[in-house]
């Protein structure tokens, strides 16, 4: 089993229930969770206890890409999601755990990510690289301030 582990933590200026549907809104994640030069496409997402997901990245330049799916398995509106992820591709064997962790701070939301199991074939330090990617477009995403039309 593998037991690479990367953890990220965050503070967005945004209301916690708008971080919180970043997560969850199958549009809203696929805009924000690629990395740059990745495009993502949600298959499925039943957001609820036991309830799977599907979805690939495709490097944008070159068309080559991955498809992933898990299952949800614990949820707490505006506090706590935690799913699996596991890769279609057998190079990249195993089961990750992701964990996010949210709370309401004085400024905004407070955001701990843990991604644990990921496949030894991929070096932690790419993989948090990419994460940092993705939650610097969260950011863009739940920071925005849009006036009403």
């Amino acid at each position: 089993m593998a037991t690479n582990k990367v953890t990220l933590h965050r503070v967005f200026s945004a209301d916690i229930k708008k971080v919180y549907k970043a997560f969850t809104d199958a549009d809203a994640i696929a805009s924000w969770l690629p990395p740059y030069g990745f495009v993502c496409k949600v298959h499925s997402m039943d957001v609820r206890v036991g309830g799977k997901y599907k979805m690939s990245f495709t490097n944008f330049g070159t068309g080559n890409g991955h498809s992933f799916g898990g299952e949800y398995l614990e949820i707490v509106p505006n506090e706590r999601l935690q799913y699996t992820d596991v890769f279609d591709d057998p190079n990249l064997p195993g089961q990750m755990i992701t964990t996010i962790e949210l709370k309401k701070v004085l400024c905004g939301t407070e955001m701990l990510a843990t991604q644990e199991g990921i496949p030894e074939i991929i070096p932690v330090e790419m993989c948090y690289l990419g994460w940092q990617e993705s939650l610097d477009k969260l950011k863009r995403l739940v920071e925005a301030n849009i006036p009403d039309a």
